[in-house]
């Protein structure tokens, strides 16, 4: 029985019966899978490192609180309110992409870190939901006012914005904003010229990628080679999902974790596979499924442009990032350090995540105004 009476017009009030909680629930418990599986995962990684055995678990569940509370209070936000945020967050998001190639920390030949006592901010990981607002904004506002140029704003950050990212390096990111920002424009009412010039430019834009950078050319050459080697990493992988068979060899009774470097981050999907088996992953698989097909069924009906695109760019982004990471760790494409969201070991990201699925469920809220223009 809740709390709250629908004539309840208390700010917590209109919330609770406006709010989307059927994936509010969703996000929920993909968290709560999360705090299990690092609490599986990371002490056999932390006792490797010298640390102590409960070392990522602790930090974990720090943040996890904290993404909670940046969730709720993002969700209580109107549209125009995520729009100030989004500005707010995504310049200092940009100064801190910049701040990482001067001051960054190196971690496997990349720079995408800042140490604040004794913690590692990756500034990237705010960008993407900061861009997805941003540009969506810029294309509709373009579309209500035609001498507005939207488009030209919009293609304008995203080349900042991937610039940035191939700087330091993280290709995968920079794909990910890539097909989000593509969508956009697309549904914003992109010609089909202008469709077909874009995806001719990624094309060339992925070719470019394969030859600039050798780790990317590494991967995709090991991937498409069938006699290569797959990796150790994702050979390990395999094993562990073949090792867990239906249900698993139970918790705490894997071994992929004692051997694999990032069992707790990018490969965590793995140690659910041996931990608790297929049927566990497709429980994961599905609650990322109604996350993202629930946000489509529910702003679809919406009428605001700037609205859908904001939504829909978010939801594209949460979804893309659970597929790479976890077909990367069955070897369904070339392996990206791509964490998987609410799940793997990291604050920047837990913390990221929890702002752009606040602000999904900010605007799927039922509103007397829904279909207005904001």
């Amino acid at each position: 029985m809740t709390t709250f009476a629908r004539t309840d017009t208390s700010l917590i009030g209109r919330w609770w019966w406006t709010i989307d909680r059927w994936t509010l629930a969703a996000v929920i418990a993909i968290a709560g899978i999360g705090a299990v599986l690092i609490l599986a995962a990371s002490p056999p990684v932390a006792e490797r490192l010298g640390l102590d055995a409960f070392h990522f678990a602790r930090r974990q569940f720090l943040f996890l609180p904290l993404s909670l509370v940046v969730l709720f209070a993002v969700s209580l936000l109107s549209p125009r309110g995520i729009r100030r945020l989004a500005v707010a967050c995504t310049g200092a998001a940009l100064v801190g992409m910049a701040a990482t190639l001067f001051i960054g920390d190196e971690i496997k030949g990349a720079t995408r870190w800042i140490q604040f006592g004794g913690y590692s901010v990756q500034p990237s990981e705010f960008i993407k939901p900061g861009f997805v607002v941003i540009s969506a904004w810029m294309f509709a506002k373009r579309r209500l006012d035609d001498r507005f140029p939207g488009y030209a704003l919009a293609t304008l950050l995203f080349v900042l914005v991937a610039g940035l990212l191939l700087a330091q390096p993280d290709v995968g990111m920079a794909i990910v904003v890539a097909a989000v920002w593509g969508v956009q424009f697309f549904l914003a009412g992109l010609p089909l010229v202008l469709v077909g010039m874009i995806a001719l430019v990624f094309l060339i834009g992925g070719v470019a990628t394969y030859y600039a950078f050798p780790h990317v050319q590494v991967r995709i050459d090991r991937f498409l080679d069938p006699s290569a080697n797959e990796g150790y990493q994702v050979t390990r992988a395999l094993e562990a999902m073949r090792d867990g068979g239906l249900f698993g060899r139970g918790p705490g009774e894997g071994r992929i974790k004692e051997v694999l470097p990032d069992a707790h981050a990018d490969f965590i999907f793995a140690v659910a596979g041996e931990e608790f088996g297929l049927v566990a992953c497709l429980v994961i698989v599905a609650l990322f499924a109604f996350v993202v097909l629930r946000g489509f069924s529910r702003i679809f009906r919406d009428r605001d442009l700037f609205v859908l695109l904001v939504t829909v760019g978010l939801l594209v982004q949460f979804g893309l990032q659970a597929i790479i990471n976890m077909a990367s760790t069955i070897n369904l494409m070339p392996t990206k350090g791509m964490t998987l969201p609410f799940i793997s070991y990291g604050g920047s990201s837990t913390v990221a995540l929890a702002y752009a699925m606040g602000m999904v469920l900010a605007l799927t809220r039922d509103r007397p105004d829904q279909g207005a223009r904001t």
